[in-house]
């Protein structure tokens, strides 16, 4: 019955940026980022899980269980992306979260976030992906919260002209959920900070990405939009995981390009413009928990 919020920080897709997710790194995020949640990403195409379903899954388990050594949680991320439809994975899916659900039945720091970002498919259709893959992790795990993944890249359904009303009357029939909303500060403004709003005031959400650029990640930073997004956040206890925890050369990758090559990854040095800014706010926000 307690609002607890989590910070965190997303990796990047593990078939890409794996070196980027190591002891050093994770000690600096859980103590010098002071950060409690890591969101690991296992892309389902684009070279991942389905070229080597027992690999990636040794991986996510990998990094997870590194995430709970440190004291954090870990969200378990499904990340579809194209095709968007979560539906078009389904079997995949049901494999994964019963390898990751069989693993974690007993402890209690992960979520499942069953699908990333749908898009392309109407919301009875997310809804009925949705009411598949959870009765397969419950039958492993019946307590852990499961996050949904909701219409047009998890925006609620604004970026294909819908809002949060879709969801709020015809959800999940499940117990123990949440649902998902992504943001890009630089790209998306009033209408989807305002949908945040309202959609939280009705349902328990989730925002497991954002950014401070464009919608692609890059680009220059909009920290004035972003703290707005932040504030609100925080005002309303949402937790939220960052994209993203890697040295990509996009401007939403904390690291400067080349970090996760060395052994350095404490203070300001070794980090982008966004990766400053996103550090300093997980500290200021998890000493006022304090």
């Amino acid at each position: 019955g307690e609002a607890v919020a989590l910070n965190g920080m997303s990796t990047h897709g593990t078939q890409w940026y794996a070196q980027c997710v190591t002891d050093g790194s994770l000690d600096a995020l859980a103590q010098d980022w002071r950060s409690d949640v890591l969101r690991v990403s296992t892309y389902v195409q684009e070279g991942g899980y389905e070229t080597d379903p027992a690999g990636f899954t040794a991986r996510a388990q990998k990094f997870v269980d590194a995430a709970h050594a440190r004291g954090m949680y870990a969200v378990i991320d499904w990340h579809m992306l194209s095709p968007g439809d979560p539906n078009a994975n389904l079997d995949r899916a049901k494999t994964f979260f019963t390898a990751m659900a069989k693993k974690y039945k007993n402890h209690p720091g992960v979520l499942y976030e069953i699908a990333n970002e749908p898009s392309g498919v109407s919301w009875s259709g997310i809804k009925s992906y949705a009411e598949q893959i959870i009765p397969v992790i419950r039958a492993e795990d019946p307590d852990a919260v499961v996050l949904v993944g909701t219409r047009a890249w998890s925006s609620f359904g604004v970026s294909e002209g819908s809002s949060e009303s879709e969801v709020v009357n015809n959800p999940v029939n499940a117990s123990n959920i949440m649902y998902t909303f992504h943001f890009y500060a630089a790209s998306h403004r009033e209408e989807y900070l305002n949908t945040l709003d309202r959609a939280s005031d009705r349902l328990p959400v989730f925002v497991t990405e954002f950014g401070t650029q464009d919608y692609a990640g890059e680009g220059a930073n909009d920290f004035t939009m972003s703290q707005r997004y932040l504030d609100l956040m925080k005002r309303k206890k949402i937790s939220w995981t960052n994209w993203n925890y890697s040295d990509d050369h996009r401007s939403g990758a904390v690291f400067k390009t080349g970090t996760c090559s060395g052994s350095n990854w404490t203070g300001t040095g070794v980090l982008k413009e966004a990766g400053v800014w996103i550090r300093e706010q997980q500290d200021f926000i998890n000493i006022a928990a304090v």
